[in-house]
């Protein structure tokens, strides 16, 4: 170390372990019976002692039959070592409640269909698990979710689409499948052949909003032939693209797991597409080198079926 700076006060003074030692020794008078209360052995609490004793470049303490009792310096030092280990217990103490106060709450942002598909029964296991977290779930689109993660506005967020947006760290949770629905009365429910990607391209949509996952899969998957028409309607949510479906305005392309009732009730028909198959990945997201704590963590480890998910 060079000889212009100073050396580290961590170096310079006993640690708190030291410190409780011999405030436990004043007060007992004996240093066996202040080893057996800090749980440590007589010789590791002597070697402690002389370890002090060297740091500080003082005798502490006088040992003899009769038991140990401090030296002069060691009454000063002892009641200096009080004032520090108060002070660590206030700092302890003001930790617990800042943990407490994390871990009574919980902010999560979610895109549209996991927020309304997914997150309801992975939020009643979190609430076995922590009855005393208030959870406040903020529901958007997959880029809103990005933006409130980056403004720490949510502990953890939720996202469809390809990639984990920018300036955060994620962990698939699932998978979905994009399905191309209509009305049973629209022409395309009569279809024998499936659709070729090319005439779903240039037919106009019932689409979700840009910065959606359901947008961003469908815009790249049809890329390549020429893009998606104008859209026949902008909607904001899937449950106001899936009504609009039903009602028959026209055709468009939904979460699998939004439209399972639908399906299964005739009230909306799967129409197949040729060599386009549109799967996406679902993830938790949250800010880049901040890893999910308290309940965000208790969360992330039940939507992957472990209490203490790898990597997190």
């Amino acid at each position: 170390m060079s000889a212009d700076l100073p050396t580290p006060l961590a170096h310079r003074v006993p640690d708190l372990g030291a410190l409780e030692l011999l405030l436990a020794v004043a007060r007992l008078g004996s240093l066996g019976r202040a080893a057996r209360e800090l749980g440590i052995t007589q010789p590791a609490a002597s070697g402690r002692v002389r370890s002090m004793e060297r740091q500080l470049g003082v005798a502490l303490v006088e040992r003899s039959p009769r038991g140990s009792r401090l030296t002069d310096a060691g009454v000063l030092v002892t009641d200096w070592a009080r004032r520090v280990v108060e002070a660590a217990e206030a700092l302890d103490a003001g930790a617990q409640a800042l943990r407490g106060r994390r871990d009574s709450r919980l902010r999560v942002a979610a895109s549209m269909t996991i927020a309304e598909y997914l997150l309801p029964g992975w939020l009643i296991a979190l609430r076995t698990e922590r009855p005393g977290t208030a959870v406040s779930l903020l529901a958007g689109n997959s880029a809103a979710v990005a933006g409130r993660l980056l403004a720490g506005e949510a502990d953890l967020g939720f996202v469809e689409g390809l990639d984990v947006p920018p300036g955060l760290d994620g962990a698939v949770v699932a998978h979905d499948r994009l399905v191309l629905v209509t009305a049973p009365g629209h022409p395309w429910a009569r279809r024998r052949a499936p659709l070729a990607a090319s005439e779903l391209a240039a037919t106009p949509l019932i689409l979700r909003e840009r910065g959606s996952g359901t947008r961003q899969v469908l815009d790249t998957a049809l890329a390549s032939y020429g893009g998606l028409a104008e859209p026949l309607l902008e909607l904001a949510s899937t449950t106001a693209a899936k009504a609009a479906v039903v009602s028959g305005a026209g055709p468009s392309v939904l979460s699998e797991l939004a439209i399972g009732e639908e399906l299964a009730a005739r009230r909306l028909v799967e129409i197949p597409l040729a060599d386009l198959p549109l799967r996406r990945t679902l993830r938790a997201v949250w800010p880049r080198g901040h890893r999910p704590t308290g309940p965000a963590r208790d969360l992330l480890g039940l939507t992957r079926g472990k209490s203490s998910p790898s990597g997190v």
